[in-house]
Parts: C-alpha cells; structure tokens; sequence
C-alpha cells in the first residue's frame, strides 16, 4: 500500500499553537495523537507517515479544520537497478 507524509503548519502563537495540538489529540484518530511535532524547535508543523490508497483517504485522517492545509507527498524508495534503468533510458550518446 503506499506510504504518504502529511505536513501540517499552523501559528505559531503559544496559544494557538497549543489549540492545533490538542485539537489533533482530542479527534479520536490513532494516527493524529502519534503525529510528530515540531513546535519546541520553532518549526510549527505536525507530521504524520501513514500508508492510504491514495492522498485524498491519506487527508482524510487529519481533524476536518487542517485538511485543506495539509501537504501530503507520497513517498517512495529506489534501488540501485531503478536507478540504473533510468539513467540508461536517459542517455545522450
């Protein structure tokens, strides 16, 4: 299943930001009480990995309010030989 990041920024006002949190603890969804957080290093964002279908189910994790703001990459791993195959099919001669 693919594997997706979701950013989510929001103010960065003490109380505001507090809010954000506990709004992302108290929606019920496993997924958002383990998101990680950046506050404490001044990046006021939470990120969250999470495996979906595709990135509208990935977004639909997040409480209502944060959806539209949210950033959602999905994420993918090369290995040597993808890496290989495409500068091969890339070649200038």
């Amino acid at each position: 299943m693919p594997r997706f990041f979701i950013e989510v920024p929001h103010d960065a006002e003490v109380v505001a930001c507090a809010r954000v949190v506990e709004s992302f603890l108290n929606y019920g969804s496993h997924f958002t009480t383990q998101a990680d957080w950046g506050c404490q290093d001044g990046e006021h964002k939470a990120w969250i990995v999470i495996e979906a279908e595709n990135k509208e189910e990935a977004r639909t994790i997040l409480p209502p309010a944060f959806q539209s703001q949210a950033k959602i990459v999905q994420l993918n791993k090369f290995s040597m030989e993808d890496i290989a195959e495409i500068l091969e099919s890339h070649r200038h001669d």
